[in-house]
């Protein structure tokens, strides 16, 4: 009995240890290179290994009179997880019936690197799926990113929450006078407000005016939502403004997402 026990226990710390190594080579990949076909096999491989481990091990404990509070707590938070998991599955498919113009992919968010947790994430769909680089990613609340990498089985969404200096995107900002167009070029995470800036200091720009992509540079297709006008600041010189947008979006919680492949013909 307690060779078989020795035995188990060692199965599962192999395990544990492989799982890890996975892990580690996964977040070690850089968020802003070409990944290489060795990195791209090494990536779809994890992918599939994670894909398959949706639970963490549950512990299995022997002692019928120890405490349970610390699992009741634990079950409670999972439960209140799933429903939210559950509720953002049913937004999914509520905005596939909206998107008749285009073929979608829905996708999972399988891994997300706490080092570039405003970068990127990466979900259980590729290739073979029909995605491709520079792909545009959406929730039922909006834009969140377009693929940056991508192999056989995943993808690696860069998200517009990430400073960078070449992730910009055209918007168009909905004023009482008309449309104007400017770059989103960064993120406040301490106001959680996406920025935009090269706005016209002339122009009129209010509290809640709507903020959508402009479709200019063809990247991102014209008219997807992000956000509201939140804050509005001019620079000290008083040429342009760099506008503070509130999103609908919790980038801190995205479980599922939806890719636009292309416009149907």
């Amino acid at each position: 009995m307690y060779r078989k026990s020795k035995k188990k226990k060692k199965i599962i710390i192999i395990i544990i240890v492989i799982v890890c190594s996975f892990f580690i080579l996964f977040y070690s990949l850089s968020s802003n290179r070409k990944i290489t076909v060795i990195e791209s096999f090494f990536k779809d491989v994890a992918t599939t290994v994670m894909k398959g481990v949706m639970l963490p091990f549950t512990s299995i404990n022997a002692d019928k009179d120890s405490d349970q509070t610390e699992s009741y707590v634990i079950q409670k938070n999972l439960n209140v997880h799933l429903e939210e998991e559950i509720e953002q599955l049913r937004d999914t498919l509520d905005l596939n019936q909206t998107l008749t113009g285009y073929d979608v992919v829905n996708a999972t968010v399988i891994t997300r690197n706490r080092s570039y947790w405003y970068q990127t994430l990466t979900i259980d769909k590729g290739k073979k799926d029909g995605l491709r680089k520079n792909m545009v990613a959406i929730t039922k609340n909006g834009l969140i990113g377009k693929i940056q990498n991508v192999t056989d089985h995943s993808s690696e969404i860069k998200l517009i929450t990430a400073n960078d200096v070449n992730n910009k995107v055209s918007v168009s900002i909905a004023t009482t006078t008309g449309e104007t167009t400017a770059i989103l070029s960064g993120y406040d995470k301490d106001n959680n407000l996406v920025l935009i800036s090269g706005v016209d200091s002339q122009v009129d720009i209010k509290k809640g005016d709507v903020v959508t992509t402009s479709g200019l540079g063809g990247m991102f297709p014209r008219g997807i939502y992000i956000g509201e006008v939140e804050t509005v600041t001019n620079d000290k010189y008083g040429i342009s403004k760099t506008l503070g947008v509130k999103t609908d979006q919790d980038f801190n919680n995205i479980h599922y997402v939806t890719v636009l492949k292309e416009e149907e013909n």
